[in-house]
């Protein structure tokens, strides 16, 4: 089957789903997720989003603490551009239905987070990112000129190559036509045809054991991108979130948001001895790159699973009501927050590098857009500052559908594209074959491309890797698309270029560490 759109949407998080509404009123949009609507990674966002609401705090504030968390990989004019420019973005989600918290004098309660020097994160509860999440989907629902396909899977980009034609990635004249899809519920590949696509498809937190992010988050619009010869950046700097619950067998790792910290909760070792003074004075409110080693360096010393978070000592009906779902849900393993310690770890998070893209979330690939997590604007530099991903989505939602609805009646949609050819493919015999590999991307990663790196390790997984790739592609020639499989391949993709990027980065930066290059480089290197 082939089908015509204006606007393809890949991904259904908060970035996908602002652009989609803004774009609705130029053409038809046509939204691809791969489970329904609801389930995004920006569900699982609990802090909020941060942007510059009340005096003491000010933009220059807010750029600095960006800045000085980005650790010098920042761009500085995207940085200030997606700060002056979220606030008015944010009165946008509330017209959307959007609820942020209040307090007693009406404004807003703004929650503080690791690295910030103000109060200035707004949220809902800490279930922020769900609020957002319904909220828009309401509306995407309702919208007339919006079709909806739920359970479907993007399989690759199709650029000139499928009409037979060498594309190059150092050729800036590669263009996309649409999206090859996978209809998950028939097996069949359709062929999707559109002026504009946009990649929104979120980060890649499943290439790690332990992740924060859900299921669906494997790096499959990185992964695309990079098939079809776009530009790939800054992947080697993976963000661990420094606390996660410490519950094995839990997936995904339930989040406990850094806003708790904020609020007063202080890190500890599980014989309750404060350690974050150790390695920066801003103890438990350093950035997560400093947190995050900080823990997993004391578990190496103590030999321990996990750290702890002692919220004891704070207000408990404050605590409960600030944090009703991270209260329920441990009360549901037998900690009461109000007395009891939290069991915490790192865990895998976000993606601060991705698809490279300019002011306006155009990729290296002509008529190709892409924002969220999926793309690399260079906001978050070796670091991201904790609650500024939200406030990078609907910024570069915003400036993408500007963008594209200027260009969109000048585009043609091209009809000469060939429809998917599955001919002699087949169900796999065993698939043992795809989940082993997929268990043993996820151990290579978590072993070896983690928190603290070597050459060593890198080396290792490499080789590793590249022999679970060959086994997959051969997989992947004869067989019918699965889900799994796909996945699965995306994930080796992404992988591969987190490994490779983190070896050519002789130093030490943001979250990239390595034992060979402790040192952090000078900028005037790069």
């Amino acid at each position: 089957m082939i089908k015509e759109t204006d606007f393809l949407v890949i991904g259904s998080g908060i970035a996908g789903l602002s652009f989609a509404l803004k774009v609705a009123e130029f053409g038809k949009v046509i939204i691809v997720s791969k489970t329904n609507l609801e389930e995004s990674n920006t569900k699982y966002a609990q802090g909020g989003i941060a942007a510059v609401t009340y005096k003491p705090d000010n933009f220059e504030k807010h750029i600095k603490d960006t800045l000085i968390a980005g650790d010098g990989f920042c761009n500085k004019e995207i940085v200030e551009m997606v700060i002056k420019e979220a606030p008015k973005q944010i009165e946008q989600l509330i017209n959307w239905g959007v609820s942020f918290d209040q307090n007693k004098l009406g404004k807003y309660d703004l929650g503080k987070e690791g690295g910030h020097s103000e109060n200035r994160v707004l949220h809902h509860k800490d279930n922020t990112g769900e609020e957002i999440q319904l909220s828009l989907v309401e509306k995407i629902r309702n919208h007339k000129n919006i079709e909806i396909l739920e359970n479907h899977f993007a399989v690759d980009l199709i650029t000139q190559h499928h009409l037979g034609k060498l594309v190059k990635r150092s050729h800036n004249n590669t263009e996309c036509y649409g999206a090859y899809i996978l209809d998950l519920n028939t097996d069949k590949v359709d062929t999707f045809l559109s002026k504009i696509t946009l990649i929104a498809t979120g980060g890649t937190g499943n290439l790690y054991e332990t992740t924060t992010n859900p299921k669906i988050a494997t790096g499959d619009g990185i992964a695309m991108v990079y098939r079809a010869k776009g530009i790939i950046e800054n992947m080697e700097f993976i963000q661990f979130h420094p606390t996660s619950l410490y519950n094995p067998g839990e997936k995904p790792s339930f989040l406990i948001t850094e806003a708790l910290r904020g609020f007063g909760a202080i890190l500890k070792t599980t014989s309750g001895e404060e350690f974050m003074h150790k390695y920066d004075e801003r103890k438990s409110l350093a950035p997560r790159d400093i947190v995050a080693r900080a823990i997993d360096n004391e578990m190496k010393i103590t030999g321990d699973d996990h750290v702890i978070l002692d919220c004891s000592h704070l207000d408990s009906n404050d605590l409960k009501e600030h944090f009703p779902n991270i209260y329920e849900k441990c009360l549901s393993l037998n900690i009461d927050i109000t007395k009891d310690p939290i069991p915490v770890i790192p865990a895998a998070h976000y993606t601060c590098g991705g698809i490279k893209v300019d002011e306006n979330g155009a990729s290296t690939i002509n008529y190709l857009y892409a924002i969220g997590e999926a793309s690399s604007t260079g906001l978050h530099g070796a670091n991201r500052l904790a609650s500024n991903s939200l406030s990078e989505a609907i910024v570069y939602a915003n400036r993408a559908a500007k963008d594209s609805a200027k260009r969109i009646n000048q585009i043609k949609i091209h009809t000469e594209i060939p429809e998917w050819d599955s001919q002699g493919t087949t169900y796999p015999e065993e698939m043992i074959m795809i989940t082993q590999n997929y268990k043993e991307v996820q151990q290579i990663m978590s072993n070896y491309v983690g928190i603290v790196r070597s050459n060593l390790r890198l080396e290792r997984a490499l080789k590793r890797l590249e022999i679970i790739y060959k086994e997959t592609e051969e997989l992947y020639e004869k067989s019918i698309l699965s889900q799994k499989l796909c996945e699965l391949r995306n994930l080796i993709n992404v992988g591969y270029l987190i490994i490779k990027m983190a070896k050519d980065l002789h130093e030490s930066r943001g979250l990239h560490y390595t034992i060979d290059y402790p040192k952090k480089g000078t900028i005037s290197e790069f």
